[in-house]
């Protein structure tokens, strides 16, 4: 439960807390100051009712006609006494000899007893002082003096109620006062807290403004350190991933093209030797024509081979046959490869043909990995492409949102927790652009999704007509 607060109730709790420490720290000690104090003023009452019984003593020695009545208290008493006070002359066999005391307050309300036995545990209220009574040189008795522990006890509550208000306000106003002030102070930790959000978000751009506390400034430095490593880091890899995307592509062009000069050639030969050789063994030997037809049709075979994969190496052009007309035969030659094991459609919404070359590129690059991954790993009977370009509004979002997506019924694809390499190529490509990519494979199918922004475009038409057809 102590977590669901936050730091401003946190603090503010616990300076209550030492403040209530302190405070009962200053009743305890207004208590013992009492005490002592009430204590004190017995020993001297206690004195001078010595000092009073000494006199009446020498004078009753030394006056012929002594006054009756020793001892007599009624001088001090009519000076000193208060309610509950008690004072006495008590002999030295210890009986008291005389004692005047003084009533308890009647307006007095009796304390709770939950205050009432801690307070005489503790203070032990009605305790004597005692002054010796002496007559040349001898102790005849003492002056005792105390008050009635219930009458101190009362006196000590009734000091304790004016007290405890007044501390209760303070208290509480510390509280309102030191909250105010910590919220004034923790209001810079809403900045901190939506820059993290930024960061959290990819908004590497997030920095945060100076703050007057020393340590927030130190967390603002650390924060734009941070931020601006994370953006710099970010847009070398961007640039490095771009630049091996950029090699991966040439590289692929060039065994595209020795596949196509080396082995096309090679098998075009293959197929015109066995022509040749059908040609002759028909004359000389026909026993020989059905393995001439086995090896044209074998070399024919690796040619279809060796065309799919020169498409997969080098797809065509998508400057010159556009994004459309390139994604639209990239799903035709998937259907007549599978001959109905897999159906392909495709579905664009929106001129993609106005995409940036290098978006439309790399858009190709996903399309075809993803479709790839979709028959080697789905085991999918139904594949859906579907390519839509949307533009925002002006004033919201000035930037345009390619958003690329493929779905298949297969049981499963490359898992998201250990994607494989089609997976992590694609992501690059996604991350060498800005974009986000989102993968998502359960029993009923696979679904990735693709968003790449893209600065305002002319010409952009996103309320284009939608096109959907199994290629």
């Amino acid at each position: 439960m102590w977590s669901r607060y936050d730091l401003k109730c946190r603090l503010t709790l616990r300076i209550a807390a030492v403040s209530a420490l302190c405070f009962a720290a200053i009743c305890a000690y207004v208590l013992f100051d009492t005490d002592r104090s009430v204590h004190a003023r017995n020993a001297r009452i206690a004195e001078i009712t010595a000092r009073t019984l000494q006199l009446q003593q020498s004078k009753m020695h030394w006056v012929n006609s002594p006054p009756a009545g020793f001892p007599d208290l009624d001088a001090v008493a009519a000076a000193a006494m208060g309610p509950g006070l008690c004072i006495a002359y008590r002999g030295v066999d210890g009986v008291i000899v005389q004692r005047i005391c003084g009533g308890a307050d009647a307006q007095a309300d009796d304390p709770p007893r939950a205050f009432a036995m801690p307070y005489r545990r503790l203070f032990e209220p009605g305790r004597e002082a005692a002054r010796p009574v002496r007559f040349r040189g001898e102790r005849t008795g003492d002056a005792v003096v105390w008050i009635d522990a219930g009458v101190m006890t009362a006196d000590a509550w009734r000091e304790l109620g004016r007290l405890l208000p007044v501390l209760g306000t303070a208290l509480l106003l510390l509280c309102v006062l030191a909250y105010a002030a910590l919220a004034r102070a923790l209001r810079p930790t809403r900045l901190i807290r939506a820059g993290l959000e930024r960061i959290a978000a990819n908004d590497l751009s997030a920095r945060l403004p100076p703050f007057d506390l020393a340590e927030l400034s130190a967390i603002r430095d650390a924060f734009n350190q941070l931020a601006e490593g994370l953006e710099t880091a970010l847009a070398q890899r961007g640039e490095l991933t771009r630049r091996l995307i950029a090699l991966e592509d040439d590289e692929r062009r060039h065994l595209a093209r020795e596949l196509h000069d080396e082995f096309g050639q090679s098998l075009a030969a293959i197929r015109a030797l066995a022509a040749s050789i059908r040609h002759s063994a028909a004359q000389d030997c026909p026993a020989l024509v059905g393995e001439c037809d086995g090896i044209a049709r074998t070399a024919s075979d690796m040619m279809e081979q060796l065309r799919g994969a020169l498409m997969r190496l080098r797809p065509p052009d998508v400057d010159e046959l556009g994004l459309a007309g390139s994604l639209e035969g990239l799903v035709a030659g998937w259907n007549r490869r599978q001959h109905g094991r897999t159906v392909f459609e495709i579905s664009l919404s929106g001129d993609v043909d106005r995409l940036p070359g290098i978006v439309a590129s790399n858009v190709y690059r996903i399309a075809q990995e993803a479709l790839t991954n979709a028959v080697k790993h789905a085991g999918a009977t139904r594949v859906r492409l579907q390519l839509t370009l949307q533009d925002g509004p002006a004033q919201s979002a000035p930037e345009s949102t390619t958003v690329l997506t493929v779905e298949d019924d297969g049981p499963a694809g490359d898992a998201p927790d250990k994607p494989g390499m089609g997976l992590l190529g694609m992501r690059e490509r996604v991350a060498s652009m800005g974009g986000q990519m989102s993968f998502a494979a359960t029993s009923g199918g696979a679904r990735l999704r693709v968003e790449i922004p893209l600065p305002a475009l002319p010409g952009l038409s996103p309320a284009q007509p939608e096109t959907a057809y199994a290629a």
